[in-house]
């Protein structure tokens, strides 16, 4: 729903691309997620250390902020199964 998840583009005979975020999905909540990445990135260790290391990996800049976006979502998504505020355990460790 979010439009975050890669799909990989093929069809009978044609070459496959690589994989993509799909069109369909809430616009606005993929432009949301994408604003927060790129907050994150700029803000957030952690989070930084992750695109980093993702980028170190190989991988293209936009799949790394996706994967980000990623790490939000499912932030957000614990968050509100669990009904508590975020607490980011690296920090407390310290």
């Amino acid at each position: 729903y979010c439009g975050i998840a890669p799909f990989e583009y093929s069809s009978g005979s044609s070459i496959r691309r690589r994989k993509q975020s799909h069109y369909i999905g809430d616009r606005k909540m993929k432009t949301l997620l994408s604003m927060a990445a790129v907050s994150a990135i700029q803000s957030d260790q952690e989070l930084k250390n992750y695109y980093q290391r993702k980028l170190e990996q190989g991988k293209h800049k936009m799949i790394a902020l996706n994967n980000v976006r990623n790490k939000i979502l499912a932030r957000s998504f614990a968050v509100i199964k669990r009904g508590t505020p975020f607490v980011n355990i690296a920090a407390v460790n310290f």
